[in-house]
């Protein structure tokens, strides 16, 4: 491996090592580890995940022991991420040095909650019955991570928020499963509650960089995100969740450049958006809403 990050060949180095943390992380090993089964030291492993070129033998020994696919690796089609923890991750990358953010989370982006809501999201996936600690942890952990990566260096965002999917959120609360007792169901109601109160009120306030629009018909099933960056443009797609009833044990993410994919994701957007609610408007029928649920 020759000590340089580059771009060599037509292969993007830094991507590769970007996407290679992001799976390590999702497979919950440490560097260390993938040292010893490659027979190098832990230093070279960041080296690699920070852009250092690798042979091609190397990546495939890579995909391998991450359970991945050389080509995912390589960014070579669409990336496939089945663990929540490896896709949060490629999701913090992409942000970074992103130009513009145009995402659908069901019900609301995390970029947008509360502190509060950290601690909430914490019950609520143990609730679900996710019994390993060590990666909710690992989540918390990134997500808190992603949330001061992205307000430390924003970009302006265009959130679209399906009005039905807030209805729901109140309606359930922040919960993980339906058998908790009353004053905790009530306790995780009113904690929904100021979320979407929270949303009404960035809304009204119209802060730079951010726009939301409340979107009052059915929206697609699968969140995604697009990623505007200066060397091109990513589409994201998610089947995780964030919100009442979380779920990051079950589903695959993908991740491409593909132009029709971005194209077609950036077309439903601008379309939805002009159907939206924004500003004071979408506060008022925000508030509205909290006030017949």
């Amino acid at each position: 491996m020759e000590h340089r990050t580059t771009t060599s060949g037509g292969i993007n180095f830094e991507a590769i090592g970007a996407r290679l943390r992001a799976y390590r992380l999702g497979a919950q090993l440490r560097a260390e580890q993938i040292a010893d089964v490659l027979g190098i030291s832990r230093a070279a492993v960041y080296r690699m995940e920070k852009g250092e070129i690798v042979k091609i033998e190397t990546l495939e020994r890579l995909a391998g022991i991450l359970g991945t696919s050389l080509e995912s690796l390589l960014g070579a089609g669409t990336e496939y991420y089945p663990s929540a923890i490896a896709y949060i991750e490629r999701m913090r990358q992409l942000e970074q040095g992103a130009t513009r953010i145009l995402a659908h989370f069901e019900p609301i982006s995390f970029l947008l909650t509360s502190p509060s809501y950290e601690g909430y999201l914490e019950q609520m996936l143990r609730e679900s019955g996710d019994n390993d600690e060590g990666r909710i942890q690992a989540m918390m952990e990134l997500l808190r991570e992603r949330k001061t990566s992205y307000t430390s260096r924003p970009a302006p965002i265009v959130s679209l928020i399906g009005l039905r999917a807030l209805e729901r959120f109140v309606h359930f609360g922040l919960v993980g499963r339906m058998d908790l007792p009353p004053a905790t169901r009530m306790e995780r109601s009113l904690a929904a509650r100021s979320e979407v109160e929270r949303i009404a009120s960035l809304m009204a306030q119209q802060p730079a960089g951010m726009q939301i629009g409340i979107v009052n018909e059915s929206m697609p099933n699968a969140t995604f995100q697009i990623f505007e960056r200066p060397t091109g443009s990513y589409v994201a797609i998610s089947p995780f969740r964030f919100g009442e009833f979380p779920n990051i044990s079950g589903g695959i993410a993908s991740v491409t450049a593909a132009p029709e994919a971005v194209s077609l994701y950036t077309n439903m957007v601008e379309a939805l958006w002009q159907r939206s609610y924004r500003g004071l408007d979408g506060a008022d029928l925000l508030r509205r809403m909290l006030q017949q649920v």
